[in-house]
């Protein structure tokens, strides 16, 4: 893991360039808290959240990315990619985390956003 530097309180980590990860894939970070799965969406967003699927544990990070979503690849669920809440009819979250691009490079914030009730 790159070393983490201290802004605003919080704990950013740089984890790579925006053309590391391949459109519509991901990367995973390996956290003290868990591992985060780091998205790149066909329009060059960045997001993260928690590697595991709020139904039954499958790792995002392995999902398919289509527009702001990803596909859980065990069971099919519909992971929001800006907030982590899954599609409805099905209900639950995977917590997400704070990303930031500076210069192409991306820095991933270690904190979880509030407002999911699984971090």
């Amino acid at each position: 893991m790159q070393t983490a530097t201290m802004t605003n309180n919080e704990t950013w980590i740089s984890v790579g360039r925006v053309e590391d990860i391949p459109r519509q894939g991901a990367r995973v970070i390996h956290s003290p808290g868990g591992d985060i799965a780091v998205f790149r969406t066909v329009d060059d967003e960045i997001f993260a959240l928690r590697d595991q699927c709020p139904h039954k544990g499958g790792h995002l990070s392995q999902g398919i990315v289509h527009g702001k979503k990803v596909a859980c690849p065990l069971h099919d669920w519909k992971i929001n990619l800006d907030t982590g809440i899954a599609v409805a009819p099905d209900e639950g979250c995977a917590a997400s985390f704070p990303v930031r691009i500076i210069d192409g490079r991306i820095e991933l914030s270690l904190i979880p956003n509030t407002g999911c009730p699984n971090h």
